[in-house]
This record gives C-alpha cells, sequence and structure tokens, in this order.
C-alpha cells in the first residue's frame, strides 16, 4: 500500500493560479516536482485573496515589519495609503486556519510578497529581509516555513 502524501502548505501564484496583485502567476515547476519526489501533497491558498482582496489589486506592503503588524504597532498599506492590515491579517490566520484543519507542518510560500515573503519582504515600498504576514504568523505557530522564488522550469 502507498504511504499517503503529506499535505503541506503553497502560495497558490506558485501552483499556476492567476492570484498576484497584477493577475498573474508565479507557476514554479520545480517546486511541483519537488513535492512530488518528497512524498507532499500541495494545499493552495492565497492569503491576499482569502482575507478579501481582488485580483488583481493595488500593491501593497507593510509600513514596518511583519512581527510589528501582528502585534498591532504597523500597517499593511497600499500605494495609495489605503489601510489593508484587516485583509491581509484575515489571510494570514486563515492560512493557519487550514495548516490546523489538515495538520500541516510545512509551507512552501512566494518569497518577496507582503504576506508570504520568508527571507525578504516589502516594507515602506523597499524589498527588505524579513517576514511577510503570513509567514511570519505560521512561523509564531510551528509551521516551518520555506520561500520559493517561483517561475522555475
Amino acid at each position: 500500500m502507498a504511504e499517503a502524501r503529506q499535505p503541506v502548505l503553497v502560495s497558490a501564484c506558485l501552483l499556476g493560479e492567476a492570484c498576484r496583485y497584477d493577475g498573474r502567476h508565479n507557476r514554479d515547476a520545480a517546486l511541483e516536482r519537488e513535492l512530488e519526489a518528497r512524498n507532499e501533497h500541495a494545499v493552495p491558498f492565497c492569503p491576499e485573496e482569502h482575507g478579501g482582496l481582488g485580483t488583481p489589486r493595488p500593491a501593497a506592503w507593510l509600513d514596518a515589519g511583519a512581527a510589528d503588524v501582528l502585534d498591532g504597532r504597523a500597517r499593511v498599506l497600499t500605494e495609495a495609503g489605503t489601510d489593508v492590515t484587516r485583509e491581509f491579517r484575515a489571510g494570514a490566520e486563515g492560512a493557519l486556519a487550514v495548516c490546523r484543519e489538515q495538520r500541516i507542518a510545512k509551507a512552501y510560500l512566494k518569497e518577496r510578497s507582503p504576506s508570504c515573503g520568508c527571507a525578504h519582504t516589502h516594507v515602506g515600498g523597499r524589498l527588505v529581509a524579513g517576514s511577510g504576514l503570513t509567514s511570519e504568523l505560521l512561523r509564531r505557530n510551528g509551521v516551518a516555513v520555506v520561500g520559493v522564488e517561483g517561475r522555475r522550469e
């Protein structure tokens, strides 16, 4: 009997879903092969869409680190200055809920995203070292996060 595949949360854009802020995707064929080789089953999730933001949507960034946003000391703003903190938080909390419901211990998330970035994200309109909101919340709750740049063949 074949061993059951382990579920892992994956940024939906990395699986080819056109859910990026600009309506495009970051499909990563190499990641799909790697998941298959590791016997991992991708559970696609887009925190920003889950939080109620449409696609396409204005680009957004954190105005301080993700920890500060989660702790209520900072916000997530669009280029025009619209506060979308509530939507980003709802998306992050939705990702955590899916992980808990499906006993997911690992997530592969889109690097450089204000939601999913693991090593790099956007703060104040600039790319900086640090986590996005969803990756920070998942880490705080024991989910291992792996950043994936995307678009590998």
